[in-house]
């Protein structure tokens, strides 16, 4: 099990859920199993969004997601 946790636009765009429980071996599944949960909305956020596994920038979409990991999925800020 994994805990998602979102943040700024991606919060909103899945529907103010700022985290929840999913099941995915790695970051292609669990962007299919978001957009399939929370709609198109969320699927245009995770295109662009960059993702953190407990902590650590996840660049490879493929690699296995370790058991019980947090994923934070922070879409693009404004601003510098």
């Amino acid at each position: 099990m994994l805990t998602v946790r979102y943040f700024a636009g991606a919060r909103a765009a899945a529907d103010g859920t700022s985290s929840e429980p999913a099941t995915a071996g790695n970051l292609d599944e669990l962007i299919q199993l978001l957009t399939d949960r929370h709609g198109e909305r969320l699927a245009l956020v995770l295109k662009a969004a960059s993702f953190l596994v407990d902590g650590l920038t996840c660049h490879d979409r493929t690699a296995p997601l370790p058991t019980g990991a947090t994923i934070d999925v922070l879409p693009p800020f404004a601003g510098g």
